[in-house]
C-alpha cells in the first residue's frame, strides 16, 4: 500500500508541521501536539477544546479558529490523545470563563478527557463537557459504550463556538452543545476499508461487491454487510435509519460527508438523492455541507448527518466562522 509519508511513526508530527506552515492563523505545538489559535480569544470568553485520533482530518485541528474551537488535541492515528495534551489545551485557552470539552463517544477519548478535566479543576479551571453520540448504526461498539460520536461533532463545534464568541456563559454554551447533539443523528456506509500507516494493511476485508452498512469512522463494523447498490438505495437506507430513530420534519441541516476516498462528484450524487428523498417527506434542507469533514484516512464511502433546526440554531450556524476547513461571514 502506497502512502505519501516519510515514516509511519512520523506521520502525525510531520502533518502537524505542515499544518503549522500552511495556516498562520494557527499556533501549532508539534512536540506537545496541541493546536491553538495564533490570536487568542479575548478574556472572558468560554474556551472550546476538542480532540481525538488523527486520520479524520480536517477534524479536529482544521476547525480551530474564530467561531469554532480554541484548541484541538490530535492523538496518533485512530488513537485518543492523552490527558496531558488536553490539560495543556485547557490551560492555554482558559480566559476566566471556563472551558468546554467536546468529546466524541469513544472510550479512550471519554476517559482521557475526564482525567484532564479533573486535573484542570485542580488548577482552578471550570470545565464543562458534552458527549457527542449521534451515530444510530449500532450501540456498544468495539470502541464505545453506547453510540459512537461522528458527524454531529462538526455541528456542535460550530454552533457552540458561535455562542461562545457572543460571550455566553459556560452553562449556556454547554446547554446549546447538548441540544445540538440531541437534535442530530448520523449514519455511515463504507464501500471499502482504510489502511493505517502503522499496519500497512486494510482495516477490514470486503468482497468486490460488498459494502459495510453503518460503519464507524475507525472502520468498526456496522449493522450488516450488504451488496453494493445505486446511490439512491444507499441514501434511502441511511435516511431510514436516521428517521426511524429521530423522525424528521421541518427545517434541517444536512451534511453529506466523504470518508476520505470518495470523489466530490459522487458526494453530490448522494446529496441530490438526500434532497429529493427529504423533499418527498416534506422536509426542507435549510442549510447543508457537502465534502470531507470527518474522514477515515482513504476510506471510500459517505456518512449522512441530519440536525433538526430551530431558529436559534440556524442563527448560530450562520454566524461568522474562520477556520482552515470552514469559513463564511467574515
Amino acid at each position: 500500500m502506497k502512502k505519501l509519508i516519510n515514516a509511519p511513526d512520523a506521520v502525525v508530527a510531520d502533518a502537524l508541521a505542515g499544518l503549522a506552515v500552511a495556516h498562520p492563523s494557527l499556533s501549532v505545538d508539534v512536540e506537545n501536539r496541541v493546536v491553538l489559535r495564533a490570536q487568542r480569544a479575548s478574556r472572558g470568553k468560554v474556551g472550546l477544546v476538542s480532540g481525538g485520533g488523527s486520520g479524520h482530518e480536517p477534524l479536529h485541528a482544521g476547525f480551530v479558529g474564530y467561531g469554532m474551537l480554541d484548541a484541538a488535541c490530535p492523538g496518533e492515528v485512530f488513537t485518543s490523545p492523552v490527558p496531558d495534551q488536553m490539560l495543556a489545551a485547557a490551560r492555554a485557552v482558559d480566559g476566566g470563563a471556563g472551558v468546554l470539552q467536546i468529546v466524541k463517544n469513544y472510550t479512550g477519548d471519554v476517559l482521557n478527557f475526564q482525567m484532564a478535566a479533573e486535573l484542570a479543576a485542580d488548577d482552578g479551571i471550570e470545565v464543562g463537557s458534552v458527549l457527542v453520540n449521534d451515530d444510530v448504526a449500532v450501540e456498544d461498539s468495539l470502541y464505545t459504550a453506547g453510540r459512537r460520536g461522528t458527524g454531529a461533532t462538526v455541528f456542535v463545534e460550530k454552533i457552540a463556538g458561535a455562542l461562545a464568541e457572543q460571550g455566553a456563559a459556560l452553562a449556556e454554551v454547554t446547554a446549546i452543545a447538548e441540544e445540538v447533539n440531541a437534535r442530530t443523528r448520523s449514519f455511515g456506509i463504507a464501500l471499502g476499508p482504510a489502511v493505517t500507516p502503522a499496519s500497512g494493511k486494510p482495516g477490514f476485508a470486503l468482497g468486490d461487491t460488498e459494502i459495510e452498512v453503518g460503519v464507524g469512522i475507525h472502520g468498526e463494523p456496522g449493522r450488516r454487510r450488504d451488496a453494493m447498490a445505486p446511490a439512491a438505495q444507499l441514501v434511502h437506507a441511511a435516511l431510514d435509519a436516521i428517521n426511524d430513530d429521530m423522525p424528521l420534519s421541518g427545517d434541517v441541516l444536512v451534511m453529506v460527508n466523504g470518508l476520505g476516498g470518495t470523489p466530490l462528484i459522487e458526494l453530490y450524487v448522494a446529496y441530490g438523492e438526500v434532497h429529493r428523498q427529504l423533499a418527498d417527506k416534506g422536509v426542507r434542507i435549510a442549510r447543508n455541507l457537502v465534502g470531507n469533514y470527518i474522514t477515515s484516512l482513504e476510506m471510500p464511502g459517505f456518512s449522512l448527518t441530519v440536525c433538526r433546526l430551530t431558529d436559534r440554531l440556524t442563527e448560530l450556524w450562520d454566524a461568522p466562522v474562520e477556520t482552515p476547513a470552514l469559513r463564511w461571514g467574515r
